[in-house]
Protein backbone atom coordinates (compact mmCIF):
# COMPACT_ATOMS: atom_id res chain seq x y z
CA UNK A 1 0.00 0.00 0.00
CA UNK A 2 0.78 3.79 -0.97
CA UNK A 3 2.17 5.89 1.89
CA UNK A 4 0.35 8.64 0.37
CA UNK A 5 -2.75 9.05 -1.31
CA UNK A 6 -3.58 12.21 -3.12
CA UNK A 7 -7.32 13.79 -2.70
CA UNK A 8 -9.26 15.47 -5.29
CA UNK A 9 -9.24 18.51 -2.88
CA UNK A 10 -10.07 19.52 0.27
CA UNK A 11 -12.97 20.28 2.42
CA UNK A 12 -13.71 22.34 -0.47
CA UNK A 13 -13.27 22.26 -4.26
CA UNK A 14 -11.07 25.89 -3.49
CA UNK A 15 -8.56 23.41 -1.24
CA UNK A 16 -6.20 22.28 -3.24
CA UNK A 17 -3.79 20.28 -3.45
CA UNK A 18 -4.83 18.04 -0.55
CA UNK A 19 -3.70 14.89 0.60
CA UNK A 20 -3.30 11.97 3.73
CA UNK A 21 -0.18 10.87 4.19
CA UNK A 22 1.89 8.20 7.10
CA UNK A 23 5.34 9.86 8.51
CA UNK A 24 6.30 6.21 8.91
CA UNK A 25 4.92 3.33 6.95
CA UNK A 26 2.70 2.74 4.23
CA UNK A 27 -1.00 4.11 4.53
CA UNK A 28 -3.86 1.36 5.65
CA UNK A 29 -5.92 1.78 2.67
CA UNK A 30 -5.93 2.13 -0.98
CA UNK A 31 -8.51 3.17 -3.81
CA UNK A 32 -9.68 0.45 -5.68
CA UNK A 33 -11.41 3.24 -7.74
CA UNK A 34 -11.33 6.55 -8.26
CA UNK A 35 -10.09 9.46 -5.95
CA UNK A 36 -11.90 10.08 -2.69
CA UNK A 37 -11.67 14.16 -1.15
CA UNK A 38 -10.93 14.74 1.87
CA UNK A 39 -14.32 14.69 3.46
CA UNK A 40 -14.94 10.95 2.06
CA UNK A 41 -11.35 10.20 4.17
CA UNK A 42 -12.67 11.55 7.16
CA UNK A 43 -16.12 9.73 6.68
CA UNK A 44 -14.47 6.53 6.00
CA UNK A 45 -12.05 6.35 8.58
CA UNK A 46 -14.54 7.31 11.38
CA UNK A 47 -17.38 5.13 9.61
CA UNK A 48 -14.67 2.34 9.54
CA UNK A 49 -13.66 2.06 13.14
CA UNK A 50 -17.21 1.97 14.05
CA UNK A 51 -18.29 -0.85 11.81
CA UNK A 52 -15.02 -2.72 13.16
CA UNK A 53 -15.75 -2.48 16.53
CA UNK A 54 -19.48 -3.22 16.26
CA UNK A 55 -17.93 -6.37 14.51
CA UNK A 56 -15.58 -7.24 17.23
CA UNK A 57 -18.41 -6.34 20.10
CA UNK A 58 -21.19 -8.29 18.92
CA UNK A 59 -19.68 -10.47 16.56
CA UNK A 60 -22.19 -9.81 13.23
CA UNK A 61 -21.89 -7.79 10.38
CA UNK A 62 -22.39 -3.93 10.75
CA UNK A 63 -22.79 -1.09 8.34
CA UNK A 64 -22.64 2.54 8.58
CA UNK A 65 -24.06 4.89 6.56
CA UNK A 66 -22.27 8.65 6.75
CA UNK A 67 -22.89 11.98 6.32
CA UNK A 68 -20.42 14.97 7.36
CA UNK A 69 -18.06 12.90 9.94
CA UNK A 70 -20.95 11.60 11.28
CA UNK A 71 -23.86 8.60 10.90
CA UNK A 72 -27.04 8.80 9.46
CA UNK A 73 -27.70 5.11 10.05
CA UNK A 74 -25.82 2.53 11.64
CA UNK A 75 -27.13 -1.49 11.97
CA UNK A 76 -25.85 -5.06 12.22
CA UNK A 77 -27.25 -8.27 10.53
CA UNK A 78 -30.32 -9.07 11.73
CA UNK A 79 -33.36 -10.41 10.31
CA UNK A 80 -35.89 -8.10 8.39
CA UNK A 81 -39.80 -7.96 7.99
CA UNK A 82 -41.12 -7.85 4.74
CA UNK A 83 -42.72 -4.62 5.62
CA UNK A 84 -38.87 -3.33 6.85
CA UNK A 85 -37.62 -4.45 3.24
CA UNK A 86 -40.49 -2.56 1.00
CA UNK A 87 -39.91 0.68 3.87
CA UNK A 88 -35.94 0.04 2.76
CA UNK A 89 -36.79 -0.18 -1.22
CA UNK A 90 -34.85 -4.01 -0.90
CA UNK A 91 -38.34 -6.41 -1.01
CA UNK A 92 -37.15 -7.27 -4.86
CA UNK A 93 -33.65 -8.48 -3.30
CA UNK A 94 -31.78 -11.33 -2.40
CA UNK A 95 -29.80 -10.44 0.97
CA UNK A 96 -27.22 -11.41 2.77
CA UNK A 97 -25.90 -10.86 6.12
CA UNK A 98 -24.38 -7.90 5.46
CA UNK A 99 -26.70 -6.80 2.48
CA UNK A 100 -29.54 -7.08 5.42
CA UNK A 101 -26.95 -4.62 7.85
CA UNK A 102 -26.64 -1.72 4.98
CA UNK A 103 -30.17 -2.11 3.73
CA UNK A 104 -30.85 -1.14 7.88
CA UNK A 105 -28.42 1.96 7.81
CA UNK A 106 -29.55 3.12 4.82
CA UNK A 107 -33.19 2.86 5.53
CA UNK A 108 -32.88 4.92 8.65
CA UNK A 109 -32.38 8.11 7.08
CA UNK A 110 -32.79 8.04 3.75
CA UNK A 111 -32.91 11.51 3.10
CA UNK A 112 -29.86 12.75 5.02
CA UNK A 113 -28.19 9.02 3.60
CA UNK A 114 -28.99 10.60 0.25
CA UNK A 115 -25.01 10.33 -1.35
CA UNK A 116 -23.57 8.80 1.32
CA UNK A 117 -20.25 7.30 2.48
CA UNK A 118 -20.99 3.22 3.76
CA UNK A 119 -18.36 1.54 6.14
CA UNK A 120 -18.62 -2.27 6.32
CA UNK A 121 -17.06 -4.69 8.14
CA UNK A 122 -16.90 -7.53 6.43
CA UNK A 123 -16.05 -8.48 2.43
CA UNK A 124 -18.60 -6.89 0.24
CA UNK A 125 -20.59 -9.96 -1.17
CA UNK A 126 -22.63 -9.33 -4.78
CA UNK A 127 -26.24 -8.22 -2.72
CA UNK A 128 -24.44 -5.83 -1.04
CA UNK A 129 -23.03 -4.35 -4.32
CA UNK A 130 -26.08 -4.72 -5.93
CA UNK A 131 -28.08 -2.14 -3.05
CA UNK A 132 -24.75 0.34 -3.37
CA UNK A 133 -25.22 0.38 -6.49
CA UNK A 134 -28.78 1.44 -7.05
CA UNK A 135 -28.68 4.24 -4.05
CA UNK A 136 -26.71 7.60 -4.62
CA UNK A 137 -23.52 7.21 -2.66
CA UNK A 138 -20.24 8.89 -3.23
CA UNK A 139 -18.18 5.73 -1.54
CA UNK A 140 -17.62 2.76 0.56
CA UNK A 141 -14.51 1.28 2.53
CA UNK A 142 -14.22 -2.72 3.41
CA UNK A 143 -11.51 -4.66 4.51
CA UNK A 144 -12.22 -6.44 1.03
CA UNK A 145 -14.73 -7.11 -2.00
CA UNK A 146 -15.26 -10.04 -3.90
CA UNK A 147 -14.49 -9.96 -7.79
CA UNK A 148 -17.72 -9.98 -9.23
CA UNK A 149 -18.90 -7.08 -6.28
CA UNK A 150 -15.67 -4.96 -7.23
CA UNK A 151 -16.81 -5.08 -10.82
CA UNK A 152 -20.67 -3.96 -9.90
CA UNK A 153 -19.01 -0.92 -7.68
CA UNK A 154 -16.53 -0.53 -10.72
CA UNK A 155 -19.36 0.74 -13.24
CA UNK A 156 -21.32 2.95 -10.68
CA UNK A 157 -21.12 6.86 -11.54
CA UNK A 158 -19.66 6.65 -14.45
CA UNK A 159 -16.69 4.52 -12.73
CA UNK A 160 -16.31 7.56 -10.51
CA UNK A 161 -17.32 5.49 -7.48
CA UNK A 162 -15.01 5.62 -4.70
CA UNK A 163 -13.93 2.14 -3.59
CA UNK A 164 -11.24 1.91 -0.66
CA UNK A 165 -10.21 -1.24 0.73
CA UNK A 166 -8.87 -0.82 4.12
CA UNK A 167 -6.25 -3.90 5.98
CA UNK A 168 -8.68 -5.06 8.97
CA UNK A 169 -5.65 -5.84 11.03
CA UNK A 170 -4.65 -2.22 10.93
CA UNK A 171 -4.46 -0.29 14.48
CA UNK A 172 -2.82 2.85 15.00
CA UNK A 173 0.60 2.72 16.27
CA UNK A 174 1.41 3.15 19.91
CA UNK A 175 4.45 4.90 21.98
CA UNK A 176 6.56 2.44 24.01
CA UNK A 177 4.34 2.98 26.52
CA UNK A 178 1.52 1.72 24.99
CA UNK A 179 -0.69 4.62 24.42
CA UNK A 180 -1.91 5.47 20.55
CA UNK A 181 -2.09 9.40 20.49
CA UNK A 182 -3.80 11.44 17.85
CA UNK A 183 -2.66 15.15 16.46
CA UNK A 184 -4.30 17.44 14.36
CA UNK A 185 -3.52 20.91 13.17
CA UNK A 186 -5.71 24.01 13.85
CA UNK A 187 -4.97 27.45 12.71
CA UNK A 188 -1.61 26.18 12.73
CA UNK A 189 -1.32 25.14 16.76
CA UNK A 190 -1.13 21.00 17.30
CA UNK A 191 -3.08 19.63 19.63
CA UNK A 192 -2.53 15.98 20.66
CA UNK A 193 -4.13 13.38 22.99
CA UNK A 194 -4.55 9.97 23.49
CA UNK A 195 -6.90 7.96 20.99
CA UNK A 196 -10.44 7.31 22.60
CA UNK A 197 -9.75 3.19 22.55
CA UNK A 198 -11.54 2.17 25.48
CA UNK A 199 -14.09 -0.57 24.38
CA UNK A 200 -17.51 -0.69 25.36
CA UNK A 201 -17.72 -3.70 27.78
CA UNK A 202 -20.55 -5.61 29.63
CA UNK A 203 -19.72 -3.68 32.77
CA UNK A 204 -20.80 -0.15 31.06
CA UNK A 205 -24.32 -1.68 31.58
CA UNK A 206 -24.00 -3.08 35.08
CA UNK A 207 -24.95 0.22 37.34
CA UNK A 208 -28.83 0.25 36.80
CA UNK A 209 -30.41 3.05 38.78
CA UNK A 210 -34.35 3.12 38.14
CA UNK A 211 -36.51 1.01 39.71
CA UNK A 212 -36.70 -0.78 36.72
CA UNK A 213 -33.32 -3.00 36.60
CA UNK A 214 -34.80 -5.11 34.20
CA UNK A 215 -32.03 -5.32 30.76
CA UNK A 216 -33.02 -7.94 28.30
CA UNK A 217 -30.38 -9.01 26.49
CA UNK A 218 -31.98 -7.37 22.90
CA UNK A 219 -31.56 -4.10 25.20
CA UNK A 220 -28.15 -4.51 26.27
CA UNK A 221 -27.51 -5.46 22.13
CA UNK A 222 -29.63 -1.70 21.19
CA UNK A 223 -27.43 -0.17 23.94
CA UNK A 224 -24.06 -1.48 22.85
CA UNK A 225 -25.11 -0.07 19.42
CA UNK A 226 -25.83 2.93 20.55
CA UNK A 227 -22.95 3.40 22.89
CA UNK A 228 -20.49 2.54 19.73
CA UNK A 229 -22.14 4.87 17.44
CA UNK A 230 -22.04 7.94 20.04
CA UNK A 231 -18.54 7.29 20.07
CA UNK A 232 -18.27 8.31 16.47
CA UNK A 233 -21.08 10.92 16.15
CA UNK A 234 -20.29 14.34 16.74
CA UNK A 235 -21.12 16.06 19.54
CA UNK A 236 -23.44 16.84 21.36
CA UNK A 237 -25.37 13.57 20.13
CA UNK A 238 -28.50 11.17 21.19
CA UNK A 239 -28.96 7.57 19.38
CA UNK A 240 -32.09 5.91 19.07
CA UNK A 241 -31.94 2.16 18.77
CA UNK A 242 -34.10 -0.89 18.29
CA UNK A 243 -33.98 -4.33 17.10
CA UNK A 244 -30.39 -4.18 16.00
CA UNK A 245 -30.34 -1.02 14.59
CA UNK A 246 -30.11 3.11 15.19
CA UNK A 247 -33.34 4.37 14.41
CA UNK A 248 -32.57 8.04 14.85
CA UNK A 249 -29.07 10.28 15.52
CA UNK A 250 -29.50 13.76 16.61
CA UNK A 251 -25.80 15.28 16.23
CA UNK A 252 -23.64 18.43 16.52
CA UNK A 253 -26.29 20.30 18.38
CA UNK A 254 -25.29 22.60 21.03
CA UNK A 255 -28.32 21.59 23.02
CA UNK A 256 -28.60 17.99 24.01
CA UNK A 257 -32.84 18.41 24.42
CA UNK A 258 -32.29 19.87 20.66
CA UNK A 259 -30.03 16.37 19.98
CA UNK A 260 -32.99 14.31 21.52
CA UNK A 261 -36.17 16.15 19.43
CA UNK A 262 -33.75 15.68 16.28
CA UNK A 263 -32.81 11.97 16.91
CA UNK A 264 -36.94 11.45 18.14
CA UNK A 265 -38.26 12.92 14.99
CA UNK A 266 -36.02 11.03 12.63
CA UNK A 267 -37.32 7.75 14.80
CA UNK A 268 -40.58 8.55 14.16
CA UNK A 269 -40.27 8.96 10.26
CA UNK A 270 -38.49 5.64 10.38
CA UNK A 271 -41.50 3.89 11.90
CA UNK A 272 -43.98 6.00 10.13
CA UNK A 273 -42.22 5.40 6.81
CA UNK A 274 -43.97 1.57 7.52
CA UNK A 275 -46.91 2.64 7.91
CA UNK A 276 -49.31 0.67 5.33
CA UNK A 277 -50.79 4.13 4.31
CA UNK A 278 -47.51 5.19 3.16
CA UNK A 279 -46.25 1.56 2.22
CA UNK A 280 -49.37 1.72 0.11
CA UNK A 281 -48.34 4.86 -2.23
CA UNK A 282 -48.25 4.43 -6.10
CA UNK A 283 -45.38 6.10 -7.67
CA UNK A 284 -45.00 6.42 -11.40
CA UNK A 285 -42.32 3.80 -12.47
CA UNK A 286 -40.01 6.37 -13.32
CA UNK A 287 -39.62 8.07 -10.01
CA UNK A 288 -36.49 7.81 -8.44
CA UNK A 289 -35.60 6.96 -5.15
CA UNK A 290 -34.28 10.32 -4.03
CA UNK A 291 -37.98 11.79 -5.40
CA UNK A 292 -39.47 8.75 -3.85
CA UNK A 293 -37.98 9.90 -0.59
CA UNK A 294 -38.47 13.22 -0.67
CA UNK A 295 -41.92 12.76 -1.32
CA UNK A 296 -42.62 10.42 1.20
CA UNK A 297 -41.08 13.07 3.85
CA UNK A 298 -43.36 15.54 2.07
CA UNK A 299 -46.19 13.42 2.78
CA UNK A 300 -45.61 12.66 6.10
CA UNK A 301 -45.10 16.39 7.57
CA UNK A 302 -48.40 18.54 8.72
CA UNK A 303 -46.64 21.62 7.18
CA UNK A 304 -45.68 20.50 3.64
CA UNK A 305 -45.88 23.63 1.54
CA UNK A 306 -48.77 24.73 -1.14
CA UNK A 307 -45.37 24.19 -3.80
CA UNK A 308 -43.99 20.48 -3.03
CA UNK A 309 -47.77 19.37 -3.16
CA UNK A 310 -48.00 21.05 -6.06
CA UNK A 311 -45.29 18.88 -7.04
CA UNK A 312 -46.81 15.49 -6.20
CA UNK A 313 -48.25 14.26 -9.37
CA UNK A 314 -44.83 14.17 -11.06
CA UNK A 315 -44.08 11.46 -8.61
CA UNK A 316 -47.53 9.89 -6.95
CA UNK A 317 -49.50 7.67 -9.70
CA UNK A 318 -53.01 7.66 -10.82
CA UNK A 319 -55.19 10.53 -11.27
CA UNK A 320 -56.47 11.80 -7.58
CA UNK A 321 -53.45 12.61 -4.98
CA UNK A 322 -53.22 10.43 -1.46
CA UNK A 323 -54.72 11.88 1.73
CA UNK A 324 -52.44 12.70 4.29
CA UNK A 325 -52.68 10.39 7.55
CA UNK A 326 -54.25 12.64 10.21
CA UNK A 327 -52.02 13.28 13.52
CA UNK A 328 -54.29 10.46 15.24
CA UNK A 329 -53.60 8.28 12.90
CA UNK A 330 -50.03 9.07 13.37
CA UNK A 331 -50.03 8.70 16.71
CA UNK A 332 -52.04 5.31 17.05
CA UNK A 333 -49.52 4.14 14.59
CA UNK A 334 -46.43 5.45 16.90
CA UNK A 335 -47.81 3.95 20.07
CA UNK A 336 -46.96 1.12 18.73
CA UNK A 337 -43.07 1.41 18.89
CA UNK A 338 -42.22 -0.49 21.94
CA UNK A 339 -38.51 -1.27 23.72
CA UNK A 340 -36.65 1.54 22.19
CA UNK A 341 -33.10 2.81 23.58
CA UNK A 342 -31.57 6.40 24.07
CA UNK A 343 -28.34 6.80 24.32
CA UNK A 344 -26.23 10.03 24.90
CA UNK A 345 -22.96 10.78 24.61
CA UNK A 346 -23.39 12.86 27.87
CA UNK A 347 -25.42 13.21 31.11
CA UNK A 348 -29.08 14.39 30.63
CA UNK A 349 -29.05 17.56 32.28
CA UNK A 350 -32.67 17.63 32.65
CA UNK A 351 -35.88 15.26 32.36
CA UNK A 352 -37.05 17.50 29.35
CA UNK A 353 -35.08 14.31 27.00
CA UNK A 354 -36.87 11.87 29.16
CA UNK A 355 -40.07 12.85 28.20
CA UNK A 356 -39.34 13.28 25.08
CA UNK A 357 -38.00 10.16 24.40
CA UNK A 358 -41.39 8.66 25.98
CA UNK A 359 -43.27 9.70 22.96
CA UNK A 360 -40.87 7.26 20.96
CA UNK A 361 -41.83 4.26 22.50
CA UNK A 362 -37.86 4.62 24.76
CA UNK A 363 -37.85 2.01 27.53
CA UNK A 364 -34.02 1.84 27.84
CA UNK A 365 -31.98 4.86 28.99
CA UNK A 366 -28.00 4.75 28.59
CA UNK A 367 -26.30 7.47 29.79
CA UNK A 368 -23.19 8.22 31.53
CA UNK A 369 -24.81 10.29 34.60
CA UNK A 370 -23.21 13.16 36.41
CA UNK A 371 -25.59 15.84 36.49
CA UNK A 372 -26.28 17.68 39.49
CA UNK A 373 -29.79 16.96 38.35
CA UNK A 374 -29.52 13.04 38.15
CA UNK A 375 -32.06 12.92 41.10
CA UNK A 376 -34.64 14.18 38.16
CA UNK A 377 -33.92 12.28 35.51
CA UNK A 378 -34.27 9.13 37.19
CA UNK A 379 -37.73 10.14 38.63
CA UNK A 380 -38.65 10.88 35.45
CA UNK A 381 -37.85 7.25 34.41
CA UNK A 382 -39.31 6.18 37.26
CA UNK A 383 -42.40 7.57 36.21
CA UNK A 384 -42.84 6.12 32.39
CA UNK A 385 -41.65 2.46 34.02
CA UNK A 386 -38.01 2.90 32.00
CA UNK A 387 -34.72 1.08 33.17
CA UNK A 388 -31.45 3.67 32.87
CA UNK A 389 -28.10 2.71 33.17
CA UNK A 390 -25.27 5.12 34.41
CA UNK A 391 -22.19 3.99 32.12
CA UNK A 392 -19.77 6.31 33.86
CA UNK A 393 -18.33 7.22 30.20
CA UNK A 394 -18.34 10.32 28.30
CA UNK A 395 -18.33 9.95 24.75
CA UNK A 396 -17.94 13.10 23.13
CA UNK A 397 -16.34 13.29 19.54
CA UNK A 398 -15.01 16.12 17.05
Amino acid sequence: MPAELPLRYGCNPHQTPARVYMKDGELPIQALNSAPGYINLLDALNSWQLVKELKQTLGLPAAASFKHVSPSGVAVATPMSDVLKQACFVQDLELSPLAMAYARARGVDRMSSFGDWVALSDTVDVPTARILSREVSDGVIAPGYEPAALEILRNKKGSKYVVLQIDPDYEPPAGPDGIAFERREVYGITFEQRRNDRPVTRQDFANVVTQNKILPESAIRDMIISWITLKYTQSNSVCFAVDGQVIGVGAGQQSRIHCTRLAGLKADLWRLRQHPAVLGLKFKPEAKRPDRDNTIDQFLREDVTPPERAAWPEVFAGSSLPPQLSAEEKRAWLDQMKDVVIGSDAFFPFRDSIDRAAVSGVKYVLQPGGSNRDDIVIQACDEYGMAMVFSGVRLFHH
